[in-house]
């Protein structure tokens, strides 16, 4: 399915870092794009949004107030949608270990709640986000992300004669997102110190703009139950210090509860049934024919022991690349 102006198309968490860019980029593309529904649960973000992208210029734009929770609102927001791009999610790690069942009530349950609405109202294609941490968790956020993957491929196996297909797309650390170790450290070198969990500790890098590319090509490309991991580069924790405030003391306090040192997106378990697609991997279902369908279109398979982790990664970010990356994507106004 090709995107167009055409398209009707419903964002959950619409008002957030990946909500907005990718907003941003369909009305670039498509101005006058048939509808472009932004679905969050804040009047207040919606209101400031507004303000960039009013619906007085872009005649599709609407601003649904609802919570992913509520499958009656939800259900009615897809109504007339084609495609549905899942990105609503409580994400910080330590929160989640507080408050456990709000995390499954809004990961788990409110993925449920898009794929029900999405049965029920003619939706053809879902793309749902995903994260690094889903992949063998050990906290509750990645295990709350890891079920709703999995709810996601399941789904294909209930659509019934629909026309309809749901993928995920998984990545990793989103360059000067909300909440990101990026715009913390930009704030916090006017202290004199960064504080740095572990030396060791490596990312994986992706920019909001290659992550909405990464949707909208599984939107137009995923034939159902596919995990898509895109092939990007990583970065030191030490040198994103350095890169950002090469004066500062790199103050070591230790790793917070939850968190790796090392990122993870496919491990050596996923790799059976993992493929190398070329830009990105795709992990793939068990059953099914799936994995000889991308076969015969040129994907190879990645072989038993795979894994794909920041550590390991063969590319990695200079300081200087990074201070680039940080000057184009986080703050134009940014130097040393």
């Amino acid at each position: 399915m090709q995107i167009s102006e055409k398209s009707s198309i419903l964002v959950t968490g619409g008002t957030g870092s990946f909500g907005k860019k990718f907003v941003e980029l369909i009305l670039k593309r498509f101005p006058n794009i048939h509808r472009l529904v932004v679905y969050s649960r804040d009047e207040l973000k919606q209101f400031e949004m507004a303000q960039q992208f009013p619906p007085e210029k872009y005649l599709g734009l609407r601003y649904f107030i609802g919570d992913i929770r509520d499958v009656g609102r939800l259900t009615r927001a897809c109504e007339g949608i084609d495609i549905v791009v899942h990105a609503a999610a409580l994400k910080q790690v330590p929160a989640a270990e507080y408050n456990p069942i709000e995390f499954i009530r809004t990961n788990v349950l409110g993925s449920e709640n898009v794929i029900e609405a999405a049965l029920n109202t003619g939706v053809k294609r879902v793309v749902a986000l995903s994260t690094d941490k889903a992949a063998a968790p050990i906290n509750l956020y990645g295990a709350t992300k890891l079920c709703a993957d999995k709810l996601f491929v399941a789904a294909n196996n209930i659509k019934g004669a629909r026309d309809l297909r749901f993928s995920v797309v998984r990545y990793g650390n989103v360059m000067g997102s909300r909440g990101s170790v990026i715009p913390f450290f930009l704030q916090k070198r006017h202290e004199g110190f960064l504080p740095i969990t572990d030396p060791q500790m490596t990312r994986f890098n992706i920019t909001l703009e290659e992550g909405v590319k990464m949707v909208i090509w599984a939107i137009e490309n995923a034939h159902g139950g596919e995990i898509f991991v895109p092939k990007i580069p990583s970065y030191r924790i030490t040198d994103v210090a350095t890169a950002i405030a090469p004066e500062c003391e790199q103050r070591i306090v230790g790793i917070r509860a939850g968190e790796k040192v090392h990122e993870e997106m496919i491990t050596t378990s996923d790799s059976f049934t993992t493929v190398d697609c070329g830009e990105y991997y795709a992990i793939l279902p068990v059953h099914g024919d799936l994995i000889q369908r991308y076969c015969a279109n040129g994907a190879k398979m990645v072989g038993a022991g795979f894994s794909y982790n920041s550590g390991q990664n063969k590319q990695f970010l200079t300081v200087d690349e990074l201070r680039e990356l940080i000057k184009i994507h986080v703050d134009p106004n940014f130097a040393v």
